[in-house]
Formats: structure tokens, C-alpha cells, sequence
């Protein structure tokens, strides 16, 4: 259960770290650009504590997948940004490939 807290903690401090990123404006903003590298040296951090257990191949998928798919519902309910129908099917994808990943995936431990 450790493992998947470190994973779910590197996966929210990467995710607060890409809407800090941004709302920093492109580096214009410092205090967004801080928070943007704290957090993202935390995410590391807690990542490679993730990989004390998982392989670096599925804890990566995981990571990056929910990272997108949470960064992108942000994006569209804090900063307004639109998704098309292509977009939310890929979306859709990436969460079948987690859960498909954490359901059934031997790679992974339980």
C-alpha cells in the first residue's frame, strides 16, 4: 500500500506542479515558477521511492497517464482550456490502460 501512496503523492505533486507551471506564464511569474520546481523535485523523489518496488516501466505509465488526465480536467476546469471528442477518447484510453495496468499486470505488485 506504501508504494502506491509514494506513486499517488508524486503523481499530485507533478500535477500541481504542471498548473503552477502554467500559471507562471511562461517564467514571468516567479512565485508559480518555484512552486513549479519544488514540486516537481518531489514528484521525483516520491517517484523513485515507487520504484524501490514497482518497475520503472509501469510506475512511469502510471504516473504519466493519471499526470495527464488530471492535468488536463484542471486545465479545462481552472484555466478554461476546451477538449474535443478526440481528446476525451484518448483520455478514456489512457485510464482503460491504468486500470487494465493496475487490474491485471503481474508487473505490479499487489
Amino acid at each position: 500500500m506504501g508504494t502506491y501512496l509514494y506513486l499517488l503523492t508524486a503523481v499530485a505533486l507533478e500535477t500541481i506542479g504542471t498548473s503552477a507551471l502554467q500559471a507562471s506564464e511562461q517564467f514571468t511569474k516567479p512565485k508559480p515558477l518555484l512552486l513549479t520546481a519544488v514540486c516537481y523535485a518531489a514528484s521525483f523523489y516520491f517517484l523513485s521511492l515507487t520504484l524501490r518496488v514497482m518497475p520503472v516501466g509501469i510506475a512511469y505509465a502510471i504516473w504519466s497517464g493519471l499526470g495527464i488526465v488530471l492535468i488536463a480536467l484542471i486545465g479545462l476546469v481552472w484555466f478554461g482550456q476546451k477538449l474535443d471528442t478526440p481528446a476525451l477518447v484518448g483520455l478514456a484510453l489512457i485510464i482503460a490502460g491504468v486500470i487494465t495496468i493496475n487490474v491485471f499486470s503481474k508487473s505490479v505488485a499487489h
